[in-house]
């Protein structure tokens, strides 16, 4: 069995897809029920300075620290799931032996939980895998917002026949993928992937976000327009303009790619 550590949009849809190997640990128990762990408590969005500016470091450092201190054991395996965020910007595409440099609250303290996760197994024997996200797209997630998979959000305005706005025409690029391919590899991963290691998950290759908000108001038939801003500072600050992933070590363990871009969009503009 796989204890589950954070139930949110990744997690809900890794429960429901692996139901009977899953068991859900509450937010509050710290106590793993099982030897294999999959931990994905966490923030999500680089925002958090402006409004809360320990709730990173409390949510992603002090929680992660907290349940580290029941795993003293070499017969644990603690699976964390990162992001692309901790890459910031550097050499595409990135490796996962790429140099990290982080800007922004969340995005440097997922490098720094990784950081501590290996400093604990080095010291107590506990085996890991880090596994750095890509964007995850799926029509389950209901939370999105602006801060928070500005992709979802900005397809739900169109939806609503709301005109969205895109940074520099569009250009930037992203490395997405549909939630239920992102949970396959996330198993993949847990049941064939070298402990202490670190593994990509994406698609491994760049699409720009003209190139998918177009494909979103073609399926949606969207009256809003798509138009273009210039990015606010703090976002040119803390936010990678062009990002994806080289996934060579998820392909060397036979992972598969279902879901095209395309019908990502038409699963998110249909539902």
């Amino acid at each position: 069995m796989i204890s589950l550590y954070g139930c949110g949009f990744i997690g809900s849809k890794f429960k429901e897809m692996y139901d009977s190997q899953v068991e859900i640990q509450s937010r509050d128990e710290r106590v793993p029920k099982n030897n294999d762990i999959l931990y994905m408590i966490s923030t999500t969005d680089n925002y958090n300075v402006h409004s809360n500016i320990t709730l990173d470091v409390e949510t992603n450092l002090k929680v992660l620290c907290e349940v580290l201190n029941f795993c003293r054991s070499k017969d644990i395996t603690f699976n964390f799931i990162s992001s692309w965020f901790v890459y910031g910007k550097g050499v595409l595409p990135a490796k996962e032996d790429s140099n990290c440099n982080p800007n922004g609250f969340y995005s440097i303290t997922k490098l720094c939980a990784e950081n501590l996760i290996k400093s604990f197994a080095n010291t107590y024997g506990m085996n890991y895998r880090i596994l750095r996200l890509c964007n995850v797209l799926g029509p389950s997630d209901h939370n999105r917002s602006r801060k928070k998979n500005a992709i979802g959000w900005m397809i739900d305005e169109l939806k609503a026949d709301r005109n969205i706005n895109l940074y520099d025409h569009g250009s930037h690029t992203r490395d997405v993928m549909h939630v239920s391919d992102v949970c396959r590899a996330i198993k993949l991963v847990i049941d064939k992937g070298n402990i202490n290691e670190i593994y990509n998950i994406g698609s491994g290759h760049p699409t720009t976000l003209s190139e998918l908000m177009t494909m979103a108001k073609r399926f949606s038939r969207s009256r809003g327009k798509i138009l273009n801003i210039e990015p606010p500072d703090f976002h040119k600050t803390v936010q990678t303009k062009n990002f994806w992933m080289d996934i060579s070590k998820l392909k060397s363990l036979g992972f598969e790619q279902h879901f095209s871009t395309e019908y990502i969009m038409k699963d998110l503009c249909l539902a």
